[in-house]
């Protein structure tokens, strides 16, 4: 490849990067359940910039093009919520999906307070699964989404953190 991927805090100015890449990689997802009205690719461009500014956001990059990110926030409960991992699939397999979680979860843990990660994904990602499982997170119930998908939720503790490394 020749450049190594680097994983930091999500800037304002890649806002729309982050939209563009998030766009490509739901796609599969959005196949997986016949629905193309999944939020990833509803959301809009000044909602990116919104969780951006607002969130734990952090980018995975190759040069200087976006190839990965992730959102977190920490809920009322003292959860972190984390969301909208992506990875563009021509780099996939290779870890940075698990890189991101890292960050994320570190940055949550230390600096806002999470007692414990949360997330969700839809009951078809056996991919997506199969990434969270082995980084620790246990499966602690379902959902449906609000696009009306099954959705697994998933939790580990905060102190746990460490071990997706």
């Amino acid at each position: 490849m020749g450049m190594s991927v680097t994983i930091s805090a999500a800037t304002e100015q890649d806002a729309e990067q982050i939209f563009r890449l998030q766009y490509l990689c739901f796609q599969s997802e959005a196949a997986l359940y016949g629905n193309y009205r999944i939020d990833p690719l509803v959301q809009t461009l000044d909602s990116v910039r919104e969780e951006v500014a607002r969130d734990c956001v952090f980018v995975a990059r190759l040069g200087d093009e976006v190839v990965g990110s992730v959102r977190g926030r920490v809920t009322e409960d003292g959860a972190a919520s984390i969301g909208k991992l992506c990875v563009h699939p021509r780099l996939q397999g290779h870890g940075i999906g698990a890189r991101l979680l890292r960050a994320a979860e570190s940055a949550l843990a230390e600096e806002r307070g999470a007692t414990r990660f949360r997330l969700h994904t839809g009951h078809r990602s056996e991919g997506s699964l199969r990434l969270y499982r082995r980084v620790g997170y246990e499966t602690v119930g379902t959902a449906r989404g609000a696009d009306g998908v099954p959705m697994v939720v998933l939790e580990k503790r905060a102190e746990t953190y460490a071990t997706t490394a």
